[in-house]
């Protein structure tokens, strides 16, 4: 069953196998191992983002990695963080080799907290870099940055090439509201990062614990933010994560993590 509906897409993110793909477990998936896994569920899109490996490889081992991908029948896409004018020209490069037109990323990274004025110059700057190899940037909503001034950036260097990686889950933590951050961030959206979430109460009732929840059964929203985003309509990819907290066992985060990407397939092609 293909992954495609309508123009929009169904994609796996690393982070669906985030503790697999971890030294956490005894036997790591490697990012081909995940391919693998992505290509059994029937899904031809994978977004490799936040994945530290990818970094260490040279040319020839990323080339292999999209061989296989391109073996399986499995589009790649791509996600960092930080907006350095160095690392974004780096990943562009890394983009070219795997045939990701799209690269998410967030602003902070230790070290480096750009102001709005600097992250505008720098979209700029490299900007026509990335628009002459047919690459977008989507930069993703989330807790350390205001909503409002990522769109004050976005709108600041105003092209195409620039936009918002939407994922209202992140921005919780910040005190925004999910729905008031998609209606926000909804004519600027390039990329959907979809994850549930839900609060609980900690042990002896004092607090809350915010975490993830298998999707659809959480607090997300999923029919407002699709009406507001319109994936299908606007050909914007979805790209399934996890908030998977680490369970008691190495084998039940595993059956459970696996568990969660099959219903969050299930879910985005019953939509």
């Amino acid at each position: 069953m293909s992954s495609r509906i309508g123009q929009s897409r169904i994609g796996l993110s690393s982070y669906a196998y985030f503790w697999q793909l971890s030294d956490k477990v005894a036997e790591p998936l490697s990012i081909h191992d995940a391919l693998e896994r992505t290509a059994e569920l029937g899904v031809d899109l994978f977004q490799i983002c936040d994945y530290a490996p990818l970094e260490e490889m040279d040319d020839a081992g990323l080339a292999a990695v999209r061989a296989t991908a391109d073996s399986l029948g499995i589009s790649l896409e791509l996600g960092t963080k930080g907006i350095r004018p160095e690392h974004l020209r780096k990943f562009l490069h890394i983009a070219g080799i795997l045939g990701s037109p799209i690269l998410r990323t967030m602003f902070n990274t230790p070290g480096h907290t750009p102001t709005t004025e600097e992250a505008v110059a720098i979209f700029k700057e490299v900007l026509p870099d990335f628009e002459a190899a047919g690459v977008k940037i989507a930069v993703e909503t989330y807790e350390q940055v205001p909503t409002s001034r990522v769109l004050d950036v976005i709108r600041g260097v105003d092209s195409p090439y620039l936009g918002i990686c939407s994922d209202p889950a992140n921005t919780v933590a910040a005190l925004e509201m999910p729905r008031e951050v998609i209606d926000a961030v909804a004519p600027y959206v390039l990329n959907m990062h979809i994850k549930d979430f839900a609060f609980s109460r900690k042990d002896g009732w004092v607090g809350f614990t915010y975490s993830g929840a298998p999707l659809g059964e959480g607090l997300l929203d999923y029919g407002y933010m699709a009406g507001k985003i319109r994936p299908h309509e606007r050909n914007i990819n979805q790209i399934v994560e996890h908030w998977l907290p680490w369970q008691d066992s190495e084998a039940e985060t595993i059956r459970l993590e696996n568990q969660w990407t099959r219903q969050s397939i299930e879910f985005l092609r019953s939509k």
